[in-house]
Order: structure tokens, then C-alpha cells, then sequence
């Protein structure tokens, strides 16, 4: 059977990105040419939401995953196949059983990486060896070719394989559209299905390329103002509409 290509960590301009699903459609199929795409917007979903709608209506041979990455305590949480936000800077085991009961999966992103909110050693440790599997992450990014997740890269694999035993997968954490599909997930099949049981029977495998200079600087200061300035404010207007409704 032919191996597809997924990748399962994507930021749009819904969320701290700089691209629209629109363009990041088009690149993921037309250049990139993956079979399945996860929008992981920071909290948000909206931005996946649409990206599924769009690749429905045929005009992108795409499968979408409805994603987001969660604001956990213990770091930062990708959770898919689910259709709602979940209430940030819970505990990390709280926010991972959540995610499960909602029908969700999970993966931790850029684990031990000093450089952003992530997952460090002991915390693994601990949702690993708790009694209850409902708390255990489903995999762990294993590539994200970001300087995030490359300055603790090989510590992560060595904790992975000695300890943790989770499924290994890869993303490219893109919040720029040139950059999807340079890390990636590959698997058996060519759907959104055949990927979450590649996942489940951990027969994936991960691939892609470390970003240049050229690439981290790509737009940086427009996005950190998205990051640092636009969404903040954009929540907390959001938080008094719903308040004061």
C-alpha cells in the first residue's frame, strides 16, 4: 500500500498564523502534496472548522483534521478530532482526559523545548506511568522542524525511546504557508481514517526538513504581533461580549 503524507501541526490567520486555510489548502495539496492537513490554532478552531468545510466541498483533494493546540500548565497540548475549545491552563493529565472523553486524540508538541511552553521530562513521566491510560498522551512529536522543536530534539527521541514508548509522529508547526509540510507524518493509506489507525497501531513514521535562518525569519515580526498584541486583545473582547451579553 502507498504511505501518505499528513501534516498534523499548522497554524492559519484564524488564530497566530499568517496564512488563510484558503492558501493553505492550495499549498498543501498543489505543492506540498499531502493527503491529510490538521489546522492546530492556538485555543481556537475556527480556522480548522472552515479548512474542513472548504476541503468537503471537493475543491482540494485533502482530508482535514479538526485541531487545536491547548494551552495546558504542563505545556502546550495538540488535540484533534473534536469540535469545541477546551478551557485553557488546566493541568496538562486534566486537559488530556478531556480531550479523550470528547472522542479527541492527542499529541505533545515540541516536547522539552525550553524555547515555548512544552511538555518537560518529569510531566511525560508522569502521564506515562499513570494507572489510568485516559490521562496518557496518544503520541509525541517527534520532528517539528521549528527552532522550538529542534533545540531539544534529540533529548526528546532518547527520553521517548528509553522511557516513554509513546507513537512518534511529525508536523511542521507552519504559521507561514511556504512552511507546511516540511515536517510530516507518514502512514499507510492516504485518508484522515487510515492515519488515526496507522496512529493507534503505531505503524507511523515521521520525515521532513530543519528550517533555515531564512525560514525562522520569514515574516517574524508580523506574526509575533499576531501572537503577542492582535489575539490577546481579540480574547479578552471576546470574553466581555460574552460577559456582558
Amino acid at each position: 500500500m502507498s504511505r501518505g503524507r499528513a501534516d498534523l501541526h499548522i497554524h492559519s490567520d484564524a488564530g497566530d498564523g499568517l496564512s488563510s486555510v484558503e492558501q493553505i489548502l492550495s499549498f498543501a495539496t498543489e505543492v506540498a502534496r499531502l493527503d491529510v492537513i490538521a489546522i492546530t490554532d492556538h485555543d481556537e478552531i475556527r480556522g480548522a472548522l472552515a479548512a474542513r468545510d472548504l476541503a468537503s466541498s471537493s475543491r482540494y483533494p485533502c482530508d482535514v483534521i479538526v485541531g487545536t493546540e491547548i494551552s495546558t500548565r504542563g505545556g502546550h497540548l495538540l488535540a484533534y478530532d473534536i469540535d469545541r475549545v477546551f478551557r485553557p491552563y488546566r493541568p496538562l493529565d486534566e486537559t488530556i482526559a478531556a480531550v479523550h472523553d470528547a472522542g479527541g486524540f492527542v499529541v505533545v508538541p515540541h516536547p522539552l523545548s525550553w524555547l515555548t511552553h512544552s511538555a518537560g521530562s518529569r510531566t511525560l513521566r508522569r502521564l506515562v506511568d499513570a494507572r489510568s491510560g485516559h490521562t496518557r498522551p496518544d503520541a509525541i512529536e517527534a520532528f517539528n522542524p521549528s527552532l522550538s522543536g529542534r533545540v531539544r530534539h534529540r533529548a526528546a527521541r532518547e527520553l521517548n525511546r528509553t522511557l516513554l514508548g509513546l507513537v512518534e509522529t511529525g508536523g511542521s508547526d507552519a504559521h507561514h504557508v511556504a512552511l507546511v509540510g516540511s515536517g510530516y507524518t507518514s502512514f499507510e493509506g492516504a485518508s484522515a481514517q487510515d492515519l488515526r489507525a496507522a496512529i493507534r497501531t503505531g505503524t507511523v513514521t515521521w520525515d521532513g526538513t530543519w528550517w533555515t535562518a531564512r525560514d525562522h525569519a520569514r515574516d517574524l515580526w508580523r506574526q509575533q504581533w499576531r501572537s503577542m498584541v492582535r489575539l490577546p486583545a481579540q480574547r479578552v473582547e471576546r470574553a466581555f461580549t460574552r460577559a456582558y451579553r
